[in-house]
């Protein structure tokens, strides 16, 4: 069994939570009842058990309402609960080790304290991530998300669910009833169905909670108030049954489950909620300000989640059922994006190649006032490119969406979750040193045999070398991401989320159960350019020109360039990927053909549907990058590695037109998501607007998969680490989310300067 440690973190917090309402006290009696629970149903179906356990969880976790609220439904989040993803607690039946022994000290009572240490133990053997990691991590070779200490990190989770909420909305809960009834006439009842009776039941309890809680809440209300609170009690009243009717019945039904299922994105809601508001806009039920508010208030909502890298909500693009009410919405939504200035949620736009100038205007707008939004995916390239990748039909395809750090998921009909990465330049690093990493001197190869540097005499015989062992990691990797589903399975149903993911109730199978139409996943990669950056220098400086041997180059690689400043210099000399060279982009290419289609080749032969890379980060680069040894496209030790696919900082020299050119050169086909960034400063944004638009167009008919745009003021960045208490509100796109500057770590923001900024 693999050493790791349960304390440690596991995912990208830059946002930090709200502090729980209850006590400490009161949140270790709730956690004490849901152990209970779980211990005491260990002979019932994991469908029952999940939804025994549900109960003790729901109305308990619900939040009191904020004073500007105009629909209800705020949760806490607990170290001991059930969730489907790490951002919100954890996966499964679940303990956030170190959060609940940090706990312990806020705890009155000693015997509390014995009380949560017992609790500590339980869970130990039962969390879900816990078990997975027990049967896949190996020392040295696959750690725990987050640890960068090895080439692969792995976990399980279900993230990034986006579910069909407009089969929700349709009929209301009583129509997914009549679809259970219907499910279960065609296939016989079974746990599944029943359970989900009892999950739907449960979210009207938990309607009816708030439902309560509005209408105390209005008796001591005065004014326009209290007609608000009356009218979100019978908004929460009529969502209890049939299908909505009204905007805010609409946006009530589909927030409070969305909460409920835990899910932390939430897609196209253009074209999910643009009817509703339409009507209510044309009937005058809204009025337009009216219509802003409740979208101001579902963007706080949202905010108050502190997911950091999720919230995604999407609109435009293909595929939208309802256009011209979508854009309703989306105009509204725009507006919000740019005048809040929240981390979250993650504004996305769909674009394509007739999309009205307007658009692009408030759009441009919204990115030159440094809102951080919309981040911009290309239909005209990302639809037939996930028809491909996905191995989906254009029309299905029309559905994906990018959900968390950019990943791809057909919306309410695949998983796509990245429960794998992969530290591509950890993995030169140890195939140039016989297996050894030079950061820490323990052999990563896995057994994987490799010969010294100096016996490699040929580029070629190099790049077998590192392909015989990227080709073992891959093999690890689908390995661990078949197996963190497995897991999953054994232990939950994930009710909420299965009964809004085709083809569940038509086969009466839960989400893993084999009930999803589309079971997916990705594998995130880290240092990419770095690798291909560092693959072409040592085939220009060593076979090509015979400057150094690679001896040579590894040796002083080994040690951080000590006495060896003009090998350092001449590295980073060497051509680079982002300024539109054939030498480095097409060393790019060759590693990004690689890795790409072995990822998915994997995946297909596992019987997945489909298993892809994906080119982004969320900060993991700077993370990893402190735990990867010099490499030899002349980066230090320690270093951040470069941000998803875009250049080391500052190797870019060549202008904007350049680093987009090597952008587009990607087959967008043999990835499920590829983060590109591209910095301006304020001015040069704004007296050149027209222009960076024809740019950005340019750019996607020639293959541009997706850009993210910051625009700052030149030396702000610089000014805000030196005086952070003047910036509390400075907003910064790290590359899969955006984060306030002062709150990252330093290195993290000094990889953000190091950005090249076009002014």
């Amino acid at each position: 069994m693999a050493k790791f440690n349960v304390d440690g973190i596991q995912n990208v917090e830059v946002s930090k939570k709200l502090p729980p309402q209850m006590s400490p006290s009161e949140q270790l009696a709730l956690m004490q009842r849901y152990t209970d629970t779980h211990r005491a149903c260990a002979d019932l179906s994991k469908e029952e058990r999940e939804v025994r356990c549900l109960r003790v969880l729901y109305p308990a976790l619900l939040r009191r309402m904020e004073p500007g609220d105009l629909f209800l439904g705020r949760l806490d989040f607990l170290p001991i609960g059930f969730g489907c993803v790490t951002s919100l607690g954890g996966v499964g039946h679940y303990c956030v080790f170190g959060k609940l022994k940090a706990m312990r000290e806020t705890l009155p009572t000693e015997e509390e304290k014995q009380q949560l240490d017992a609790l500590y133990q339980y869970w130990l053997d039962h969390d879900c991530k816990t078990i997975y990691c027990n049967e896949v991590l190996i020392d040295d070779v696959i750690g725990r998300f987050i640890d960068c200490e090895t080439p692969l990190i792995a976990t399980a989770r279900l993230s990034g669910m986006m579910l069909d909420y407009e089969a929700l909305l349709s009929g209301g809960v009583d129509g997914l009833r009549a679809r259970i009834d219907a499910g279960a006439a065609a296939n016989g009842e079974n746990a599944f169905y029943a359970a989900s009776r009892q999950a739907l039941d449960l979210f009207c309890t938990c309607a009816e909670h708030l439902r309560g809680e509005a209408l105390e809440a209005a008796k001591t209300a005065e004014g326009p108030r209290a007609a608000q609170l009356n009218a979100m009690a019978a908004v929460l009243a009529n969502i209890q049954h049939g299908a909505p009717k009204t905007f805010p019945e609409a946006l009530q039904l589909f927030w409070l489950y969305a909460l409920m299922a835990g899910v932390i994105n939430y897609g196209r809601l253009d074209d999910l909620l643009g009817p509703y508001l339409a009507a209510d806009l044309e009937t005058g039920r809204l009025t337009e300000d009216e219509a802003y508010e409740y979208v101001k208030c579902l963007w706080r909502m949202i905010e108050n989640r502190r997911t950091t890298v999720n919230g995604r909500i999407i609109v435009g693009g293909r595929g939208r059922k309802h256009p011209r009410e979508a854009d309703v919405f989306l105009r509204l939504a725009m507006r919000a994006a740019t005048e809040l200035r929240y981390v979250e949620p993650q504004f996305t736009l769909r674009v394509t190649k007739d999309m009205p100038e307007e658009i692009w205007d408030s759009a441009l707008e919204a990115l030159g006032r440094g809102a951080t939004y919309p981040t911009l995916y290309n239909d005209d390239v990302n639809v037939p490119a996930v028809a491909y990748a996905m191995r989906v039909d254009e029309k299905t395809a029309e559905q994906y969406v990018p959900f968390g750090c950019g990943e791809y998921v057909i919306a309410g009909q695949s998983t796509g979750t990245p429960n794998t990465c992969i530290n591509l330049l950890k993995l030169l690093e140890i195939a140039l040193n016989e297996g050894i990493d030079p950061m820490d001197g323990k052999d990563k190869s896995d057994g994987v045999p490799l010969a010294p540097a100096g016996e490699l005499h040929t580029f070629e015989e190099l790049w077998a070398q590192y392909t015989r062992l990227l080709d073992h990691y891959l093999d690890l990797s689908i390995h661990a991401q078949v197996h963190s589903y497995e897991v999953m399975r054994r232990q939950v149903s994930f009710l909420f989320t299965s009964l809004l993911m085709d083809d569940c109730i038509a086969r009466g199978k839960a989400v893993l159960d084999g009930g999803v139409r589309y079971l997916g996943g990705t594998n995130e990669t880290y240092g990419n350019i770095n690798t291909s950056d560092a693959l072409w220098a040592i085939k220009d400086l060593v076979y090509d020109q015979k400057k150094y041997t690679l001896p040579q180059l590894v040796a002083a690689a080994n040690a951080d360039f000590a006495g060896a400043e003009d090998i350092r210099t001449a590295l980073w000399k060497c051509d680079k990927y982002g300024n539109d060279l054939d030498t480095a982009d097409g060393m790019a290419d060759r590693l990004y053909q690689f890795v790409a289609n072995g990822v998915r080749d994997r995946g297909i032969a596992a019987g997945m549907q489909y298993y892809l890379i994906v080119i982004s980060n969320n900060q993991l680069n700077t993370e990893w990058g402190r735990r990867t040894a010099a490499s030899l496209d002349g980066r230090h030790a320690g270093q951040y590695m470069n941000p998803a696919n875009n250049p080391q900082g500052g190797a870019n020299t060549h202008g904007p037109t350049a680093m987009l050119n090597s952008l587009a050169k990607f087959d967008a086909r043999l990835h499920g998501a590829s983060v590109q960034n591209i910095k301006f400063a304020t001015p040069f944004f704004r007296e050149n607007r027209e222009k960076i638009k024809a740019m950005f167009k340019t750019y996607f008919a020639r293959g541009g998969c997706h850009l993210m745009v910051t625009v700052i003021d030149h030396g702000v960045l610089e000014d805000a680490v030196a005086h952070p208490e003047r910036y509390p509100d400075l907003i910064v796109r790290v590359s899969g989310f955006s984060a306030v500057f002062v709150n990252l770590e330093p290195d993290i923001q000094q990889e953000l300067m190091s950005r090249v900024m076009y002014e």
